[in-house]
């Protein structure tokens, strides 16, 4: 449980300012394209014997970079996002049942195994964490240009797409570090969830970001504990709590713009 905690506390402290742009910036279907590519991933690891954070990492930044060139082509970008996201878990899943000779637990890979964390991925999890920490904190006032206007960005200096490209490098980080925790389909709703709960208690962008990570890691403190007391699946359960700390948050808003104004 120590080992689980800790593991979730990393994903959510990396998740919840890296969500906090992807709501401002409307990426929840990019972020599903790239979290699901994460399978195929998964099947590329167990295939080749290569280290399951690594394929996942690979396989998340060659989608990132798939659906960004394919942008623009013709097709609305819902429409390309829907098909990358759902197209890359449907064929992960058809891969991985291939994987001869080795017991895949599938339901692990998709909704997480935080009870099976091992001081090993605990330290992996860590380090991705501090990587998209330390991604975030060089470049924030550049990202945060970036994402209110592209146009302002140009005239202070900053090049979007190299922002976008340094977003799209910290979101496949986080995606092959959580996957051990919440799994492939869980893996955006930790990005959005606690994002979406801060933005109304949330006065500026810095607020927000603080607000998203510790109500990230409040819910994978509710989660766990309930996971414990119910006997429930421990990602799914995280996920919820987070769900019912936006609820709370949304049903408080109304009462916070009050006392503000």
């Amino acid at each position: 449980m120590v080992r689980a905690a800790l593991a979730g506390l990393g994903v959510a402290l990396a998740a919840g300012p890296l969500g906090a742009f992807v709501v401002w910036r409307r990426m929840a279907y990019f972020g599903d394209a790239t979290a699901h590519a994460a399978i195929l991933g998964v099947a590329f690891s167990l295939a080749f014997s290569l280290s399951i954070s690594l394929g996942v990492l690979v396989a998340a930044l060659a989608m990132a970079f798939a659906v960004t060139a394919l942008s623009g082509r013709g097709l609305a970008m819902d429409t390309l996002l829907g098909v990358a996201a759902h197209g890359a878990l449907a064929v992960g899943v058809v891969a991985l049942s291939f994987a001869s000779g080795r017991a895949v637990n599938l339901e692990a890979y998709l909704f997480g195994e935080l009870l099976a964390v091992t001081r090993a991925d605990l330290l992996g999890i860590w380090a991705g964490a501090a990587a998209v920490a330390a991604l975030l904190a060089w470049r924030w006032s550049r990202l945060l240009t970036a994402t209110i206007s592209e146009e302002l960005a140009f005239a202070a200096g900053v090049d979007p797409r190299r922002e976008r490209l340094i977003l799209t490098l910290a979101l496949a980080i986080v995606v092959a570090v959580a996957i051990k925790v919440v799994g492939a389909l869980l893996i955006t709703a930790m990005l959005i969830i606690p994002a979406a709960a801060a933005r109304p208690l949330a006065r500026g962008p810095e607020q927000m970001a603080l607000a998203a990570a510790i109500i990230g890691a409040g819910s994978v403190g509710f989660g766990l504990s309930a996971a414990w007391y119910f006997d429930t699946p421990a990602g799914p359960t995280i996920v919820a709590a987070a769900a019912a700390g936006f609820l709370v948050a949304t049903a408080l808003a109304p009462a916070l713009g009050a006392a503000r104004r």
